[in-house]
């Protein structure tokens, strides 16, 4: 699945197209992809078609467009948007029209920029059809104006707002392991297997640590790790270990050369040498050295 970077460089990438042009068509090619949508395709067109995209945000791992509306602006009015999840394999790929049809293609819009006169496609592009789209209104909350779906979602390692101290401290409550606390998209979102086992690799910590037994510093030192580790991701435009996880220019990043645990059972340590390991975590994996990452 893709993780806050791989959204984060699909976000990146849309918004020198996207940004201040006007979707003018909409067409939905499979029903999963709307399958949130209570008014189905019609209720997605209608809430599209003719609006200007104002902002492209993110959280986590979910991507949001900002619409016009009649005059509507920021938080506290009734703005429209457009709420996206990637799923396991979303892809959102800008395209000339009349491009070769994709086999996995379920949505497809126009898009038009007045400004540069350029007409394109943006296709939604979803193998296993876990991602979607969906019209949303945005709501004001204690942690920033986000989409009325997700208000749940907690801000991310890359959010300018995020204090880390803090978000060390509510860790420090919990008696989970402290992957899975990592893991929990309430807490702190975006993280996902991957870049858990590496931030957890770069911070000398063994997975199934109780979260509760690490101190403030440890906990925040950790964060500061899996911070360096996203932002290396989005330098090298995140991990694709297949073509499911593409920029939207269909090129695949090339993180996973960088990968120092996530994936590389048998292989040796790049800090000591031992071999790496992998073991069952829930209906995952954990990857991690058994000599660098001690239980605390």
């Amino acid at each position: 699945m893709p993780e806050l970077p791989e959204v984060e460089v699909v976000r990146r990438g849309l918004t020198p197209y996207v940004l201040g042009a006007t979707i003018t068509d909409v067409a939905v090619e499979h029903p999963r992809s709307i399958r949130t949508i209570e008014g189905g395709a019609a209720e997605l067109i209608g809430s599209l078609q003719g609006r200007e995209i104002t902002r492209i945000g993110r959280r986590g791992k979910f991507l949001w467009f900002e619409l016009t509306s009649h005059g509507d602006s920021a938080c506290g009015s009734p703005q429209q948007g457009l709420l996206v999840h990637l799923g396991m394999s979303g892809q959102m790929l800008i395209k000339a029209q009349n491009s070769t049809l994709h086999p996995h293609r379920r949505i497809r819009t126009t898009i038009v920029r007045s400004d540069a006169q350029e007409c394109f496609e943006l296709w939604f592009v979803d193998q296993r059809t876990f991602g979607y789209w969906a019209p949303t209104t945005f709501v004001e909350t204690a942690h920033g104006c986000v989409p009325e779906q997700i208000t749940h979602i907690a801000r991310d390692l890359l959010d300018p707002q995020l204090k880390r101290e803090n978000l060390a401290r509510l860790i420090r409550k919990k008696n989970s392991e402290i992957k899975r606390v990592l893991l929990n998209q309430e807490i702190v979102s975006g993280i996902g297997n991957i870049y858990a086992d590496e931030m957890l690799w770069a911070a000398r910590i063994h997975p199934q640590t109780p979260a509760s037994h690490l101190s403030v510093a440890q906990l925040s030192n950790l964060l500061e790790h899996g911070q360096r580790v996203m932002n290396a991701a989005l330098d090298k435009g995140g991990t694709s270990f297949d073509s499911l996880y593409v920029n939207v220019n269909g090129q695949s990043g090339y993180f996973d050369v960088s990968l120092h645990a996530y994936g590389q059972q048998g292989q040796a340590c790049d800090r000591c040498g031992t071999n790496i390991i992998r073991e069952k975590f829930a209906n995952r994996s954990s990857h991690f050295c058994p000599r660098c990452q001690l239980m605390h």
